[in-house]
């Protein structure tokens, strides 16, 4: 089978992406509110072709699952 083929027909109807919640703002922010704890931490990252992101993490999750509480791209303060 075709590898771009297999891809599309997993997006399309085997991982719901088309009913997400997100998907109208994944482009510019993510948030997992059920994430949100007592302590965060802030780190920045550049992903591929210098694009960067603002990664808010829950500390408590020690970077395990559910750890991750918002993904903005950029780093301004004002974006964050």
């Amino acid at each position: 089978m075709d590898g771009r083929k297999l891809l599309r027909h997993y997006r399309d109807y085997l991982s719901e992406f088309k009913s997400w919640e997100q998907k109208s703002h994944a482009d510019k922010w993510l948030l997992y509110p059920e994430n949100l704890g007592r302590h965060l931490s802030i780190d920045e990252t550049s992903l591929s072709h210098g694009e960067l992101y603002t990664i808010i993490a829950n500390k408590a999750a020690k970077g395990k699952k559910g750890s991750i509480v918002a993904i903005v791209a950029g780093t301004k303060a004002e974006a964050v």
